[in-house]
């Protein structure tokens, strides 16, 4: 179930978005972003609509999916 990120309470989203950035080891191309910048790039995904909030109700878990993952 896609949760919208605008209803999600602020320190609860900020939690949510720092922890994606520390478990994601995501690549930022050749030159590293910061940990305040990688936050930064997760909420612009976010507000365009290309990540979203899910909630696993059979793993009662909620997680940051990239949205191109969840349309396959």
């Amino acid at each position: 179930m896609i949760i919208p990120w605008q209803e999600i309470p602020e320190e609860t989203l900020k939690n949510l978005v720092e922890h994606f950035v520390l478990r994601e080891g995501t690549d930022y191309g050749e030159q590293e972003a910061s940990f305040d910048e990688k936050v930064e790039q997760v909420y612009a995904l976010l507000k365009n609509k290309e990540a979203m909030v899910v909630y696993s109700e059979l793993h009662e878990t909620v997680d940051i999916k990239h949205a191109r993952s969840l349309s396959a």
